[in-house]
C-alpha cells in the first residue's frame, strides 16, 4: 500500500512554523481540496493527514472522505473517553486512524490501542533493545506497525526483520513542496454566507451569494469532485452542486476558508478570537440541553455566540454589523434585545464567562431547565473544547 504524508509548510523550503496544530491542518485541508484538488495531488494513492483533538472533534474531517484519508493522531493529544467515543465514532464513518511518533510502550499507548488502525513508531528515537517489546504489544492488539524514519537501506532491512508492514522515510523518497495560486475570500464575504446559511435559505438565494465568491465556487466544485461525493456524472450548474454538497456542508467549508485564511492569522492569536469560539461552544452545547435532538436550533445558536463578538474583531458596533447584514429576526432580537430563547441563552453564556453568582443566577431563573452548576460545568466543556 502506497500513499502520502501531507504536511503543512509555511514556504517554499520544506520546514514548517507551526504555533497552531488545527490551523496547520486546516490550511492542509482547504489547500488540498480546495485550491489543488485530490486528484492533482493523491493521484489514487492515499493521504495521511495530522490531526489533533480539535480537529478530530470538530466537522472539519468531514470534509474528507473517508476511504481516501488516514487520520493522524498527534503525540500531543490527551486521550480520554470522549476522545475514545470519537475515535469509534470516525472508524464507524470509514476513517483509518493512525497513532503518530510512538518510540516505547506507554500508559498513552495502551489507552489509544484500541481505537487505532496502524501505530507509526519512529525508528531513530525506539531503542533497540526496546523494540521487540514495543512490537510485541502493538502486535498483540492486532494494529498493522509502520516504520518512520527509515534513512537507508540498512534501516528499511532492519525494520523487515523484526516484523514491520508499512514504512516510511527518506530511504524511499525525499519531502515534495507543493504551492499553489491562491486567492483569499473576503472575510466579509464569507461572514455574510454564514449569515445567510444560518437562516435556511432558499437554493436561489444560495446560488445568489455564492456567485459573489468566486473562488468559493470553484473550491466546492473540486470539494465534489473527489471522491467524498462518489459522483457517477458531471456537473453542469451551480445550483447542481450546491444541492449535492448540502448546506451544512457548504457552512463548514465556510467556517475552515475563515480559518485557514492568513489574512486572520494574527486575529487568532488574540484572547478576544479564544472567548468568541468557546462562546459559540457554549451556545450550542446548551441550545441541546434546551431543544434535545433539535440541530438546527443548536446550530443556530452557535451563530448567535459568534455574532455576539465579532463586530469586535472587525471593529465596528453590533448595530452596524446588524444593520449589513441580513441576520434572522431571532438572532437580531439576541443580539439587540437579548430577548427570545437565544437572547436568554446569550446571557447565560455571558454569566458563566463572568463567574459571578448574580447573573449566574439570573440567567437560571430565565431558564429553569439550568442550575449554576450546570452553567459552570457547560462553560468548563467550552473552553476545553
Amino acid at each position: 500500500m502506497s500513499a502520502f504524508e501531507l504536511l503543512f509548510r509555511s514556504g517554499a523550503t520544506n520546514f514548517a512554523r507551526v504555533t497552531d496544530d488545527a490551523d496547520a491542518t486546516s490550511q492542509v485541508i482547504a489547500r488540498l481540496i480546495g485550491d489543488m484538488g485530490l486528484g492533482a495531488t493523491l493521484g489514487d494513492y492515499t493521504g495521511y493527514v495530522n490531526v489533533d483533538r480539535a480537529v478530530m472533534m470538530s466537522d472539519t474531517v468531514r470534509l474528507l472522505p473517508p476511504e481516501r484519508f488516514v487520520l493522524e493522531i498527534l503525540e500531543t493529544v490527551v486521550f480520554d473517553e470522549a476522545l475514545f467515543s470519537r475515535c469509534n465514532e470516525l472508524r464507524r464513518w470509514g476513517f483509518r486512524l493512525a497513532l503518530d511518533d510512538v518510540s516505547q510502550v506507554s500508559p498513552s499507548l495502551l489507552a489509544f490501542l484500541p481505537c487505532v488502525d496502524i501505530v507509526k513508531i519512529d525508528f531513530l528515537a525506539c531503542p533497540r533493545e526496546l523494540l521487540a517489546e514495543l512490537i510485541g504489544t502493538v502486535r498483540q492488539h492486532g494494529k498493522v506497525l509502520l516504520a518512520e524514519k527509515v534513512e537507508t537501506p540498512e534501516d528499511h532491512d532492519a525494520a523487515m526483520r523484526a516484523g514491520f508492514e508499512l514504512f516510511q522515510g527518506y530511504h524511499f523518497a525525499k519531502p515534495q513542496v507543493l504551492t499553489s495560486r491562491r486567492i483569499a475570500s473576503s472575510r466579509d464575504a464569507l461572514l455574510r454566507l454564514l449569515v445567510l446559511l444560518s437562516d435556511e435559505p432558499e437554493i436561489v438565494e444560495l446560488e445568489v451569494e455564492l456567485k459573489r465568491i468566486p473562488n468559493l465556487v470553484i473550491q466546492l466544485l473540486r470539494l465534489l469532485n473527489s471522491s467524498a461525493f462518489r459522483l457517477a456524472r458531471t456537473i453542469s450548474s451551480l445550483r447542481e452542486a450546491i444541492m449535492l454538497v448540502g448546506m451544512r456542508q457548504i457552512t463548514h467549508w465556510a467556517r475552515l476558508l475563515l480559518l485557514a485564511d492568513g489574512q486572520i492569522d494574527a486575529l487568532r492569536t488574540n484572547p478576544l478570537v479564544q472567548l468568541c469560539g468557546t462562546r459559540a461552544r457554549f451556545m450550542e452545547l446548551a441550545a441541546g440541553r434546551t431543544r434535545p435532538g433539535d440541530g438546527r436550533f443548536a446550530d443556530t445558536a452557535s451563530i448567535t455566540g459568534v455574532f455576539s463578538l465579532v463586530h469586535i474583531l472587525f471593529g465596528v458596533a453590533i448595530e452596524d454589523i446588524v444593520a449589513t447584514l441580513p441576520i434572522h429576526a431571532d438572532i437580531r432580537r439576541a443580539l439587540l434585545e437579548r430577548q427570545g430563547e437565544l437572547g436568554l441563552l446569550l446571557n447565560a453564556a455571558e454569566a458563566a464567562e463572568s463567574g459571578e453568582h448574580m447573573p449566574i443566577r439570573a440567567a437560571c431563573e430565565a431558564l429553569p431547565v439550568f442550575t449554576p452548576n450546570d452553567l459552570a460545568m457547560l462553560g468548563l466543556a467550552a473552553a476545553a473544547w
